[in-house]
């Protein structure tokens, strides 16, 4: 019993080491950044630019007085309601077609092409031919960010598809798990790392799209915003939201993306 008390103790301990190393180099980090960061500031406004390179605590100031008006968070939420419905469609939509080309040899071949073309088009043309096709619309705006994200899930996706186990496929296939089955327990959970880091790439590419398309064709939005702030020459303004915005993306990485990988990977060893 006290051979086991002391075990348990130890490994509590290192637990205890590891749980506040990892938050202790992340906000020595951090704070080295704003530090630098102050530190520029002081030197810009010196040299009579202090409008161009504001300091944090401008830029705080900045996002608490947005925060009192209640506009940070609205125009945070539309972009974050445009970035719920865009990004799942992508991750669906380009998971489907990755799947595909990679157990399909043929088709693979076929639209190879086709894919590197999707994926060498520039955001920016996509977003103003989704305009001048459909009009400045949310379905427009929604599906120019969903129409970029797509390949780049296809691409990631495939991969993982086309190094699925034949022996698991086969085993599967001797039990007659049939379809549903074998791609619940079988081909899902295989595909779950490519998954994970095409949802991680994808949320920061999309919501970054979506400040261009909130930019060009919007009257709200994060991206909206930033139109305002360049045209005020306003730059505090510019980068409280932008950090703000990057604030709700960690904690979509760390409340969820993270705890659903952790949870995806249980099966491995």
């Amino acid at each position: 019993m006290a051979s086991s008390s002391t075990s348990q103790e130890h490994s509590a301990s290192r637990l205890g080491r590891f749980r506040s190393g990892r938050l202790i180099w992340p906000v020595l980090s951090l704070a080295a950044l704003v530090l630098l960061w102050e530190v520029a500031a002081l030197v810009a406004a010196y040299a009579g630019k202090a409008r161009t390179f504001p300091g944090p605590s401008e830029v705080a100031a900045t996002m608490v007085r947005e925060f009192r008006s209640g506009a940070l968070q609205t125009h945070v939420l539309a972009t974050l309601g445009r970035v719920a419905v865009s990004f799942p469609i992508a991750m669906f939509l380009g998971s489907v077609i990755g799947i595909a080309l990679g157990r399909m040899k043929g088709a693979d071949r076929f639209f190879d092409s086709w894919l590197i073309f999707f994926l060498n088009l520039p955001a920016l043309v996509v977003i103003i031919l989704c305009y001048v096709w459909l009009g400045l619309t949310e379905t427009a705006a929604i599906m120019a960010v969903a129409i970029n994200k797509i390949p780049n899930v296809a691409v990631t996706v495939r991969e993982g598809a086309r190094s699925l186990s034949r022996d698991l496929a086969e085993m599967a296939e001797v039990y007659n798990f049939g379809r549903w089955k074998t791609l619940r327990h079988v081909t899902l959970p295989q595909l779950a790392p490519f998954l994970i880091a095409a949802a991680r790439g994808g949320l920061a590419i999309v919501w970054k799209i979506v400040l261009v398309v909130e930019l060009l064709g919007r009257s709200n939005g994060v991206g909206y915003q930033l139109g305002i702030g360049f045209q005020l020459f306003d730059v505090a303004m510019i980068l409280a939201y932008a950090i703000a915005f990057i604030i709700v993306v960690q904690l979509i990485e760390i409340g969820i993306l993270q705890p659903l990988e952790t949870r995806l990977n249980r099966w491995r060893r």
